[in-house]
């Protein structure tokens, strides 16, 4: 089976080309680079380079801004012309859509120009066209035309360039052909990337962004693989998941896609894509590469030295294993929730994680978002429980109750293998993968009531556990695997990125039939972003469990709640991208499975969506233009009315429920 690299089960950077951006090398070596993006008018010189300076004091290494027409691009001069005489150096990017005549006169301003192959020279109309091979080529040399002037304005100046595919935004050429895939993300990059080439230009940079945090990571691996076989080299990667909206969601979204490459030694400079002020989105990125800065080559804990790859990274599957009551299987992967540091358990503790008890009429209201297990330690619990739920405790602990059907036996590696009573239905191991546990594997390998709770102590906890997940697969061991992680960051949005990229870069490959979060409370310290604190340690079992079912809905094998794909505003923005996006998740949120995009201009738009059911894009100042999938349903609709105009789309579609009528 292929590899995309060398750090699937140690650490080791990929080895990429060093590109120059004004004074900041991007690359090989070097650090892994920090930028954003920023929201003001950029013919609003000031506003522009004010908030570009609170990036850039925030920690911002690169700021994007955008230059959707001619205007805008040439305005670029006088922001940076301020930012020089404020003594600002750090280089500046112009993002570009559609226009190729702005995109070669900020050529010459700035340090670098992005543009996204799939709207630099294509125009979308969501057609399907066959091509002939002729045809095709034809196409080629068409945007060969178009594009390499640019190239040779960007090596006349020494300016560098970001190739940056978008997965909503390809051209209906490649849809054509290679269809709403990774692979079609990477071939439209490549057409560029062969043309850059052709005119010994190589100041390049490459991205693969998606909404989708699956997509996203594919499409890399991907365009590496392509990369090396055709041009035996790498150029470096700029890693971001669009539209990964705000708050939790936003960061666990960004965190999985860009944290799980990270973790492979993929990456060399970040963007975190929130809805929030730009300046916001830089501490999330520090939190992400901090976590690899003193990463060096590292080798893990071997089971065995050499081990064949049994799945494709390149496309999803979950491996096989073994149905445990709810657990493996098709079932979805179930949801722990640790009451380890309890001194008790109470029906009002159980609220936190989904279950609501009601006194009056003796019965339980279970939310979508419901835990699946609580892991007790070393107590029994003196109420009777939901229907839904079920306790693991300790094996002693267990030895204790009669009620065999509720409480299920948690063992070590040792005393599993002395005990003298087990469980006829299922039995659960705790495994440190860090150390050797390979006596283990011919105990379990016919046990057909195992669920192993892999955890590991070790810094590159998520490449060991992979690495015995793939020696299960490879001695054809089906027990389910449930994920453990253990956080001891004393930061919230430490917390979430330990927990998305260990965890879900594993559920990325198929590798989990359960999560299991763990986490010190009494160390946490609340953070504030935008104004809102997003933890108090009374909430540490709701946190753990809101956190547990976000990672298993962005890696898309749980869904439990709505889900908003949102832009992170910029220059071309066309209303309160923040404000509307607060008051769609207000009236929307009880809408379990449905997708929608707000997006805050045409060029977000349908492309941008192309993983939403329904879309809310701004089409001029104070209008809206809805959506269903990438079709239009009701164009320039006043936004004083459109929020409103949105939920009759819903209701017109039959997917709206009135909140008051669920059911818990």
């Amino acid at each position: 089976m292929q590899v995309y690299c060398e750090s699937l089960f140690s650490y080791k950077r990929l080895p990429t080309r060093v590109v120059k951006v004004g004074n900041l090398f991007i690359g090989g070596d070097n650090p892994i680079r920090i930028q954003t993006m920023t929201t003001t008018d950029t013919m609003d010189t000031l506003a522009t380079v004010e908030q570009t300076i609170r990036c850039i004091n925030a920690g911002a290494e690169l700021v994007r801004i955008t230059a959707p027409s001619k205007k805008e691009a040439e305005n670029l001069k006088a922001i940076k012309s301020e930012l020089l005489k404020r003594g600002y150096t750090t280089p500046l990017v112009a993002d570009i859509h559609f226009t190729p005549n702005a995109a070669e006169i900020a050529a010459t301003i700035v340090e670098k120009v992005r543009v996204n192959p799939g709207n630099y020279v294509d125009k979308k109309k969501f057609e399907q066209i066959d091509y002939s091979d002729q045809e095709y080529a034809e196409e080629i040399e068409r945007i060969r035309e178009r594009f390499s002037p640019l190239v040779k304005i960007c090596k006349q100046h020494g300016t560098a360039m970001r190739i940056g595919t978008n997965h909503g935004s390809l051209s209906d050429r490649i849809m054509s052909r290679y269809g709403d895939t990774a692979n079609g993300m990477v071939e439209s990059a490549m057409e560029f990337l062969r043309i850059a080439r052709s005119e010994d230009y190589h100041q390049i940079i490459l991205s693969m962004k998606s909404s989708n945090p699956l997509v996203m990571v594919q499409a890399y691996r991907l365009l590496i693989l392509h990369m090396m076989q055709e041009f035996g080299e790498c150029y470096p990667l700029h890693l971001g998941v669009t539209e990964a909206g705000d708050g939790e969601d936003g960061r666990i979204k960004s965190a999985i896609g860009i944290g799980s490459l990270l973790e492979d030694g993929i990456g060399d400079t970040i963007r975190v894509s929130l809805t929030e002020d730009p300046e916001f989105e830089i501490p999330v990125c520090k939190d992400l590469v901090k976590r690899y800065q003193n990463s060096n080559n590292q080798q893990t804990a071997l089971i065995s030295d050499a081990l064949k790859l049994p799945y494709s990274a390149f496309e999803y599957k979950r491996r096989q294993t073994n149905e445990l009551l709810t657990i493996g299987s098709k079932h979805v992967p179930v949801v722990v929730a640790d009451f380890m540091e309890a001194e008790s358990i109470a029906t009002t503790d159980l609220q936190a994680i989904g279950y609501t008890y009601n006194s009056t009429t003796d019965k339980w209201n279970i939310a979508d978002a419901a835990a699946d297990f609580i892991y007790s330690h070393h107590k029994l619990v003196d109420f009777n429980l939901p229907g839904t739920l079920r306790v693991i405790c300790n094996y002693t602990t267990w030895l204790q109750t009669n009620e065999r059907e509720k409480y299920f036996p948690l063992f070590d590696v040792n005393n599993f293998e002395t005990a003298l009573e087990k469980s006829d239905t299922l039995n659960f191991i705790a495994c440190d993968v860090s150390e050797d546990v390979s006596k283990l594997l011919p105990l379990i390998k016919e046990d057909n009531t195992i669920v192993l709770c892999i955890y590991s102590k070790a810094e590159k906890a998520m490449q060991q556990m992979r690495r015995f997940v793939l020696e299960l697969m490879n001695q054809k061991i089906n027990c389910p695997v449930i994920i453990s992680v253990e956080s001891m960051h004393t930061q919230v949005d430490e917390q979430l990125i330990h927990f998305s990229a260990t965890a879900g870069g594993l559920f990325l490959d198929g590798m989990g039939d359960g999560i299991w979060l763990i986490n010190n409370p009494d160390k946490m310290t609340n953070n504030k972003v935008s104004g809102r604190t997003y933890l108090t340690v009374k909430n540490n079992h709701q946190f753990l469990n809101n956190t547990s079912f976000s990672i298993l809905q962005a890696v898309r094998t749980r869904i439990s709640k709505t889900e908003y794909i949102s832009c992170p505003s910029c220059g071309r923005t066309l209303f309160d991208l923040q404000e509307t996006t607060a008051k769609i998740r207000k009236v929307t949120n009880h809408l379990k499975g449905l997708k929608i995009a707000v997006m805050g201009c045409i060029v977000n738009g349908p492309g941008e969506m192309a993983d939403a059911d329904f879309g809310y894009v701004g089409s001029g100042p104070g209008k809206i233009t809805l959506y269903k999938g990438k079709e239009v349903v009701k164009r320039n609709v006043n936004s004083e009315v459109a929020v409103d105009e949105l939920i009759n789309l819903l209701k017109e579609n039959d997917v709206w429920i009135e909140a008051g009528s669920l059911v818990p």
